[in-house]
């Protein structure tokens, strides 16, 4: 019997711009409703190793579901095909635990930048699969997103001191900050209104 599409293939186009374009929306409308309390917020999170610790995990953990072997049940729901590569499954079982381990333990500076880098990564393939080989107009928004947040999610990972500079020049002013805001609630906008009209059923 083959195996059926993974489950990264059942996601539509329309529902992915949907979903990005609330997430986006709730986050950067946060961001500039209340824009004290974000600011003081967005300054203490790149040394925040608890939620960075919590971060780490997921993003691990989900890795770890793309690499498990096939035949568990619920634990091989996600596991991907990875070609030629898929001999080194076997490895990585073992090897992204201790690497998960070992950063939370011994890598707390910018753990929070780390981990949340690492969810960047993982949260692109996703949509970018959502936008593979539809022809739906405009559908070239959905890759070159997801590109920047591959980019980002490399810094984040390799130079975390990144992130911070960016805090520091975001919070420089109350100005600043909103108007930032309302660029990320424009863009949630742009995809809500994308995934509900020209790439709805694609």
């Amino acid at each position: 019997m083959k195996p059926g599409p993974h489950p990264y293939q059942e996601i539509s186009l329309g529902t992915a711009g949907l979903l990005l374009g609330l997430f986006l929306i709730v986050l950067y409308g946060l961001m500039l409703l209340k824009p004290e309390r974000s600011m003081e917020i967005a300054k203490k999170l790149p040394r925040n190793s608890q939620v960075g610790t919590y971060l780490m995990g997921i993003g691990m953990v989900w890795f770890w579901l793309l690499v498990a072997p096939p035949g568990k049940g619920m634990l091989s729901a996600l596991s991907m095909d990875l070609g030629e590569f898929n001999k080194a499954k076997k490895y990585l079982m073992f090897a992204v635990p201790l690497f998960c381990i070992g950063m939370i333990m011994y890598v707390r500076e910018f753990l929070f930048v780390r981990g949340l880098g690492l969810c960047l990564l993982m949260v692109a393939a996703p949509l970018l699969y959502a936008a593979d080989f539809e022809e739906a107009s405009l559908q070239f928004v959905m890759p070159l997103f997801c590109y920047l947040l591959i980019i980002k999610g490399l810094y984040f990972v390799g130079m975390p001191y990144l992130f911070r500079d960016g805090v520091n020049w975001a919070t420089a002013s109350a100005g600043r900050w909103r108007t930032l805001s309302l660029a990320g609630v424009i863009v949630g906008l742009v995809f809500l209104a994308l995934g509900l009209t020209l790439w709805r059923g694609y």
